[in-house]
Order: structure tokens, then sequence, then C-alpha cells
């Protein structure tokens, strides 16, 4: 008799420690959810930018070749409207997880064993990286809004910081979009690993 409510007892107790743990998986989940919605809203907008790039090489072009007077401002738009779309398309891939992968041991490991290496590479690489680039960047723009920089060109584009800022604001959202995968991989983990305990 003792030895059976013992068992109960015990069966009870890892039950609510399970229920516990899952909890807290779905909350850091909603978080999670929470935070790629934010930076998939923000991806979405800037795509538009695509859009507004096309426009402008198909107007250079236009100018360019048909017209025989290409303008600097046009030019510059593109190099500014490309790097605002690979900025924040490196934390829009992180949330969709669309990077390309060239790690070829990765996919022959198991899906605990993927999970580990991916918080280990976002802990000590990307989080680490997302620091340097970041810190770094934050002096740069400080000296280009403090002289007013603009382009060389005299008819160039204007506020040469607008396009610096992008750099902290892009790699911020990475940072926090690895974040979001962290999250989502210990969930996994924790996931993986109760399910093996229960088997």
């Amino acid at each position: 008799m003792g030895g059976t409510s013992g068992n109960g007892a015990s069966d009870d107790l890892v039950h609510k420690v399970e229920e516990l743990t899952e909890q807290h998986s779905l909350a850091q989940s909603e978080k999670k959810n929470l935070i790629d919605r934010f930076i998939l809203g923000i991806g979405s907008i800037l795509s538009w930018g695509a859009v507004i790039l096309i426009a402008v090489i198909i107007l250079q072009v236009v100018l360019r070749y048909g017209f025989r007077h290409g303008l600097v401002v046009l030019e510059e738009a593109q190099w500014h409207l490309y790097a605002i779309g690979v900025m924040f398309g490196l934390s829009f891939a992180q949330v969709k997880d669309s990077h390309i992968r060239v790690d070829i041991l990765h996919m022959r490991l198991s899906e605990r064993t993927q999970r580990i290496v991916e918080i280990l590479g976002i802990l000590f690489l990307l989080l680490p990286f997302c620091w340097v680039v970041f810190d770094n960047s934050l002096d740069f723009l400080a000296d280009s809004w403090r002289v007013n920089e603009s382009s060389d060109a005299p008819l160039g584009l204007c506020c040469r910081w607008g396009i610096k800022s992008v750099i902290p604001i892009s790699i911020a959202l990475l940072a926090l979009a690895a974040i979001s995968r962290l999250i989502h991989d210990f969930a996994a983990l924790i996931g993986t690993s109760n399910s093996s305990k229960r088997t």
C-alpha cells in the first residue's frame, strides 16, 4: 500500500513538473512569435524598397541611354536602396530560416544535436558578431551625424548619416532575430528531452 501511494505521489510530482515545463515552453514560444511578427512586419514593409529600386534602375537606364543624361542622385539612390534590402534582409532571413547553409555535417546530426549546435553558434558566434558591429557602428554614425555628411558628388544625396544609421538598426534587428531563434531552439531542446524521458 505504502509503496503504491509513494509511486502515485512521485508520478503526480513528475506530471506537475512536465506541465510547468510545457507552460514555460509555451510562454517562450509566444514571446518568440511576438518578436518574429515584429521583424516580419518590418521586412514586409521594407520589401517594397525592391519595387522602388527597380523603378529607380529603369529610370536611370532610360535617362542615361535614351536621353544621354544620367543622374548622380539616382545612381546613389540605387546603392542606398540595395543596402537597405541587404541589411534588413539579414534579420528577415534569420526569422524565416531561409539563409543558405553550407555546413554539410549539420544535416547528418540528430535533431537534438542540431539544436545544441544552433544554440552554441548563436551564443558564441552570432550574438558577439552583432555586438561588435553594433558597437563600432555607433561612432561611425555619430561622426557622420556631427559633420552632417553628404555625398562627395556635387549633385549627390545629402544626409549620408541616414543610410549609415541602417547599420546599427539592422544589426539590432538581427540580434533580436537571433534571440528569438535561441528561445525557439531552447524550447525545442526541452521538448525533445521531455519526450525522450517519457519514452
